[in-house]
């Protein structure tokens, strides 16, 4: 199986194990995807993540988030910049997503962290997707 996007890829793992409600999915590891589920677990829509060593590339389990009736804390995750076409912003021009409410994850010169962030620090950078 060929791998050509595979922040897409996290994306949908996630994304499809929260719409048949599972405890945690597992993927394939890298730095990018571990930075992005810290920024998950920061903005509070994943319990907790974990990197498990398996001798080859490793394995990262997301434990997913639900409220009290079993609602998705995760209602969507669309990916902004793709292989395809990418989408940068200036540090004035960073998305609030749904008003505040949603997050946008950006990758910048300082690596990937939040739109909040990046605007408190000033950067700018690649959109790489929005959560809420």
């Amino acid at each position: 199986m060929s791998m050509t996007d595979p922040i897409a890829d996290f994306l949908t793992r996630i994304r499809n194990a929260g719409m048949v409600q599972k405890d945690r999915v597992e993927m394939p590891s890298s730095k990018l995807k571990r930075s992005l589920a810290n920024i998950l677990k920061q903005e509070g829509f994943i319990r907790n993540y974990r990197y498990l060593d398996n001798k080859k590339q490793g394995v990262l389990r997301v434990y997913l988030k639900y409220g009290p009736k079993g609602e998705k804390i995760i209602n969507h995750l669309i990916r902004i910049s793709k292989p395809s076409v990418r989408v940068y912003v200036g540090k004035d021009d960073i998305p609030r997503v749904k008003g505040g409410l949603g997050v946008a994850i950006m990758s910048t010169n300082e690596g990937i962290m939040s739109g909040k962030q990046a605007r408190k620090k000033g950067l700018g950078g690649e959109v790489i997707c929005y959560v809420w």
